[in-house]
C-alpha cells in the first residue's frame, strides 16, 4: 500500500522519504497555525502504522460522531476521484479546506498517492483570490466559491461539496471557464461517490456515479450505495432520490425532512432552492400541524434587520401552490455545525420551544 507518492510536492517542497515528510508534519503541529496544526497530526496519522484513521462526521444529520476508515479505503477514493477527472501525476491542486474534516484529509491524500503538486493554504473564504497561481484542481465549500468566483479563471476543474449549491449560485457558474461540479457523499463513504456537472452544455441535475459504485433505493425511495473499495457494506442513505440508472440519480431531498401537505410530499430542500435567489441570509423550510392539510408549510428567517426582509409576494411566485409557506417565522439566531451547515432539527426545536 503506497501512501507517499515520490512526485508529490507540498507547496513547492519536495520530500525525498517518508520519515523527511514526517519531520516536516510535526514542525507543521508544533507551530503551525491552527489549520496546519491539523495538517500535521493527520500526516503523522498517514504515514504512522496504523491501517485505519478515526475521522470525524459533521453533524449535519445528527450528532457528530468518529468512524475508523481505512486507509486502503481512502487510497481507492483517491484514484476513482482521479480517472473521473482525468487527474495524473503532477497534478496542480490547491488545498484551501480544513484538514480536521474528511475534505481536506482527503486532498492531501490524492496529493501525496496520486503524486500531485499540492499548493495549501489557510481555509479563508477568499483563498483563492490570494494567489496567482493556476490549478488543475480545487475542491471548495459553496461559501468558498460565492466568494471565488472572479478568480475562477484560475480553476480547470473545480468541486463543491459540503453544503447546497443555490440556484443564484450556480447561475453565477454559468459565467465562468471552470468546469464546475456539485459532489455528493459523506464521511462514511470517504468523500464523494457521485458528480454533478452544474456548468456549461453537459450542465445536469442528474449525479454519475465514481468508478465501481453502484446505486438502487429501498422502499422507501432512499439511495442505497455500494462502492467495493471504499465501504465494506452497502450504506442505505435517508436521501430520496429518483434513480435514473444503476450509477446516477437525481436527489430530491431527505427522507426524514418531508413535509406530506394535503396528501402531497414536498421535499423543503427543493422549495429552498427556489427561494435562495430571493432570500439573501439564513432561512429553512419546514412544517407545523395543520387540521386541514395534516402539515402546513413554514419558512423559518434567521431574524435579521427589518429593512432586509425579502419580498415575500415575489418570492413566494417561484413556488407551486403546495409549495408556498403558510406562515412565516423568525428566531433569533440559527445554530450551525462545524463545517457552517445550519441545524435544521435544532431549529425547528427553538421555534417550538417559544411557539
Amino acid at each position: 500500500m503506497q501512501l507517499f507518492h515520490p512526485s508529490f510536492t507540498f507547496n513547492g517542497l519536495h520530500y525525498e522519504s517518508a520519515d523527511e515528510l514526517l519531520h516536516f508534519a510535526k514542525k507543521l503541529k508544533d507551530h503551525g497555525d491552527d489549520y496546519e496544526i491539523h495538517m500535521g497530526k493527520f500526516l503523522e496519522k498517514w504515514l504512522g502504522p496504523d491501517t485505519h484513521i478515526l475521522v470525524k462526521t459533521s453533524g449535519s444529520t445528527g450528532k457528530p460522531k468518529k468512524i475508523s476508515l481505512s486507509k486502503s479505503a481512502m487510497i481507492h477514493s483517491a484514484r476513482a476521484t482521479a480517472t473521473y477527472f482525468k487527474l495524473g501525476e503532477n497534478t496542480s491542486a490547491l488545498l484551501c479546506l480544513p484538514a480536521n474534516f474528511i475534505a481536506g484529509k482527503m486532498m492531501l491524500v490524492r496529493a501525496m498517492v496520486l503524486g500531485w503538486q499540492l499548493h495549501v493554504v489557510a481555509p479563508e473564504k477568499d483563498a483563492l483570490t490570494q494567489y496567482d497561481n493556476d490549478y488543475d484542481f480545487v475542491a471548495m465549500v459553496p461559501y468558498q466559491v460565492y466568494f471565488s468566483l472572479p478568480a475562477l479563471k484560475k480553476v480547470k476543474k473545480l468541486i463543491i461539496g459540503g453544503g447546497p449549491i443555490t440556484s443564484d449560485l450556480e447561475q453565477k457558474l454559468q459565467h465562468v471557464p471552470t468546469e464546475a461540479f456539485a459532489t455528493y457523499g459523506m464521511t462514511e463513504t470517504v468523500t464523494h461517490i457521485a458528480i454533478r456537472r452544474i456548468n456549461g452544455p453537459a450542465r445536469t441535475e442528474v449525479f454519475s456515479a465514481l468508478p465501481t459504485v453502484k446505486f438502487s433505493v429501498d422502499t422507501r425511495n432512499c439511495l442505497r450505495i455500494q462502492a467495493p473499495g471504499i465501504i465494506e457494506e452497502d450504506i442505505v442513505t435517508n436521501d430520496v432520490v429518483k434513480l435514473i440508472s444503476a450509477t446516477s440519480f437525481e436527489w430530491l431531498g431527505r427522507y426524514d425532512n418531508v413535509i406530506n401537505s394535503g396528501a402531497v410530499k414536498v421535499f423543503p430542500e427543493k422549495v429552498e432552492e427556489k427561494l435562495a435567489a430571493h432570500i439573501t441570509y439564513p432561512f429553512i423550510i419546514a412544517s407545523e400541524i395543520d387540521e386541514a392539510l395534516g402539515e402546513r408549510i413554514i419558512l423559518i428567517l434567521e431574524k435579521r434587520d427589518e429593512a432586509l426582509l425579502p419580498n415575500y409576494a415575489q418570492a413566494f411566485a417561484t413556488l407551486h401552490p403546495y409549495e408556498k409557506p403558510k406562515r412565516i417565522y423568525t428566531v433569533s439566531e440559527f445554530p450551525y455545525t462545524e463545517t457552517g451547515k445550519v441545524k435544521r432539527n435544532d431549529v425547528i426545536q427553538m421555534l417550538r420551544k417559544y411557539k
